[in-house]
């Protein structure tokens, strides 16, 4: 009985390992692929036919939003790569975000607007004026961080309250925050990753990102996963631990751009795991009397 207790844990912990692994999507501007990466490195194409994909962003039940820039149209994608069209009629969308109640946020780069789009695809002018959104990011509080094209990053309050976060003429091009609210930004132009605290305060995070960093995008452990052009074995995704080591992912690529992880499990899941291996160790007072008597 023993030996069928440990394999039983075993094949749970086994499975919420499986559960915990999330895979990495990146859109390729040039080949009109979005690429899923496992884990452990190996690509494969998760849908193609696009033309000029761009920022990707996960709603929680696992659907995918690709922005289609040259098209207008913003599609969505079922987890079993099933397409529809969410939106069209948009100029030259760029960067996507959704806010904690399912609304997404589009960075409409040729417009200058950000709109933000129900569950149900209705659409509304969020904030206008900007010059040329190219990627979003929202922090724990429901603020939408708008990188401008070789510009500022505009905050924009969940009332629609806009202020200038950071200014210097960033050649923006992804953000992304971390778990403790900072945010950070890919800065296309000097090669650097720029770390901001929430009250502003900057510095380089990592840098060396010689063939134009890109895109970013955390996954559930910290670390940072930084998409790059024009590397001298074409486009590349590197992966920046949190203590700051800098390795290589993928490379050999076309023209990487943005990138986002699948959602992680919902706490429940981890729950109903838990619960099955306390029970099968036998840590309530009768099943362990039940295992010494077996044994």
């Amino acid at each position: 009985m023993k030996r069928h207790l440990l394999i039983s844990i075993a094949g749970i912990l086994a499975l919420g390992a499986s559960v915990q692994a999330q895979d990495l999507f990146q859109s390729d501007s040039q080949s009109g692929n979005v690429y899923e990466y496992t884990p452990s490195g190996v690509q494969s194409v998760f849908a193609s036919g696009l033309n000029n994909p761009q920022g990707l962003a996960f709603n929680s039940a696992g659907d995918l939003f690709v922005p289609d820039s040259s098209s207008g149209n913003i599609y969505e994608f079922t987890p079993g790569g099933v397409r529809s069209t969410f939106a069209t009629g948009l100029n030259s969308p760029l960067g996507l975000a959704f806010n904690s109640a399912g609304n997404l946020f589009e960075a409409d780069n040729g417009s200058g607007n950000t709109y933000e789009f129900t569950p149900a695809g209705v659409r509304t002018t969020f904030a206008s004026g900007l010059s040329s959104p190219v990627a979003l990011a929202i922090d724990n509080v429901g603020n939408l961080f708008v990188g401008e094209l070789r510009s500022n990053i505009i905050k924009i309050t969940p009332g629609g309250v806009q202020s200038t976060f950071a200014s210097g003429a960033f050649d923006n091009a992804g953000l992304a925050f971390n778990s403790a609210g900072d945010l950070f930004e890919a800065d296309n132009g000097s090669g650097n990753i720029y770390e901001f605290t929430p009250g502003g305060v900057q510095s380089i995070y990592a840098s060396g990102f010689t063939g134009h960093a890109q895109g970013l995008t955390f996954d559930s452990v910290g670390n940072l996963f930084v998409s790059t052009w024009f590397d001298p074995s074409g486009g590349s995704i590197y992966k920046v631990t949190p203590g700051g080591s800098k390795s290589t992912f993928a490379t050999g690529l076309d023209y990487p751009e943005f990138m986002a992880f699948q959602p992680v499990p919902e706490p429940s899941v981890w729950t109903m795991l838990g619960m099955s291996v306390l029970t099968l160790l036998g840590l309530r007072r009768k099943s362990v009397w039940g295992i010494c008597a077996a044994a």
